[in-house]
């Protein structure tokens, strides 16, 4: 799970996140919505350990990620909104190499590896360098490396971008898949469609601050009735 409390980080004297607290629970999808600037991706870094809080604290698992950095990462998988990969590796090598930074022998991951591969429809591509893979096919390798360790923690910033139709549905399912046993996963995302269809829970932020939180359903319990939460989220986040 992810325990976030007070979370505050500054950029000198910019307050991109306020006092921020939320939990995500073992086996729940949990959507962070908000605006271009809003602070999401800022708390991703901070639960991700790659950028320090100015204030609070956020633990993975129970694991503090600013007094137990490594210990945390181990127990997570994560997906940053413009993920990099090494294009002149195979996807096999690509795999091997993630699961080594994680200190996993590849012989212990490569079954897991290589079913998710076929899921994705990327079985016969495994040995296929990076830079020969479409922009959706990278997309989906990145989300396998994420995992190949058996994370109890997924982290994704922006799941569906360069997806297409079929594959937005494979990521659903496994998304699904992973919850059900038991994982935590805390996406971001600007589809409100795929938030809605989705997560079990969500929140979100605005100027840094949470100004939503709860179901789907219970944030649009004051919204008029059948509305989509596409129309609750501007209203809470739009400013004229």
């Amino acid at each position: 799970m992810i325990e976030i409390q007070d979370l505050t980080k500054k950029y000198g004297d910019f307050l991109a996140v306020d006092r921020l607290a939320l939990t995500a629970a073992a086996g729940e999808i949990f959507g962070f919505l908000g605006p271009n600037g809003a602070g999401k991706t800022t708390t991703i870094r901070v639960i991700a350990g790659l950028s320090l809080p100015t204030a609070g604290t956020v633990r993975v698992n129970g694991i503090d990620v600013i007094a137990e950095p490594v210990r945390a990462k181990s127990v997570m998988g994560y997906v940053p909104d413009r993920p990099y990969l090494y294009e002149k590796l195979t996807g096999r090598e690509l795999l091997q190499f993630v699961a080594n930074l994680y200190g996993r022998e590849w012989r212990d991951c490569e079954t897991r590896a290589i079913d998710m591969l076929r899921y994705f429809d990327l079985g016969d591509w495994i040995d296929a360098r990076i830079e020969n893979l479409s922009h959706g096919m990278k997309q989906k390798l990145v989300i396998v490396s994420a995992l190949v360790h058996d994370p109890a923690v997924f982290v994704v910033d922006e799941p569906m971008v360069g997806l297409d139709a079929l594959a937005q549905r494979q990521v659903k399912r496994l998304f699904r898949q992973l919850a059900d046993e038991g994982k935590t996963i805390f996406l971001t995302t600007h589809t409100m469609s795929v938030a809605e269809a989705v997560c079990d829970r969500i929140a979100i932020i605005h100027r840094g601050r949470i100004v939503a939180s709860g179901t789907v359903a219970e944030i649009k319990k004051e919204a008029p009735p059948g509305s989509p939460l596409e129309d609750v989220f501007l209203e809470l986040t739009y400013e004229e």
